[in-house]
């Protein structure tokens, strides 16, 4: 997994309008790109809303959000309206972005293993260096805990 002070890596995506999104064109603001594992499922969904709901004031810092799972751009592009997400949602269906973050991943359940995104949120300055990770995330009040580190990043 990538970690702090790692620099991002070059990736390009579809968003949910089927328009591309290169690493590249994150460069110059602050970047929350977070890794959630399926659309329309309950975590999922909170977090989603959760970021909707915080939008405005990741903005006004300057910040932008990006949502990344595995999900097709058509999925995304009814997740995104059904929620009204003001924010893009990037599309993986390769798995290489998941792959490059390190948040691709083996879990187990009732012994039998599996690979899946393992919720995961980055933070990523102006100059495209990764400045705070959370991982394995528990949804309630993870925005809130990034909020704080986007501040005190500023300050």
């Amino acid at each position: 997994m990538l970690t702090v002070g790692d620099k991002l890596p070059d990736f390009s995506a579809l968003n949910q309008n089927n328009q591309g999104v290169n690493s590249i064109d994150l460069i110059g603001n602050w970047v929350v790109l977070y890794f959630y594992p399926k659309d329309n499922t309950p975590g999922c969904t909170q977090e989603a809303c959760d970021f909707r709901d915080a939008n405005q004031t990741l903005k006004d810092l300057g910040c932008k959000v990006f949502g990344v799972s595995k999900d097709s751009p058509q999925s995304h592009n009814n997740f995104k309206n059904k929620y009204e997400l003001p924010f893009d949602l990037l599309s993986d269906t390769t798995g290489k972005l998941c792959q490059s973050f390190g948040v691709w991943v083996e879990n187990s359940m009732y012994g039998k293993k599996y690979f899946c995104i393992q919720r995961s949120t980055f933070l990523i300055d102006p100059l495209g260096e990764i400045t705070n990770v959370w991982k394995k995330i528990s949804v309630k009040n993870h925005v809130n805990d990034v909020l704080k580190a986007l501040q005190e990043n500023l300050s």
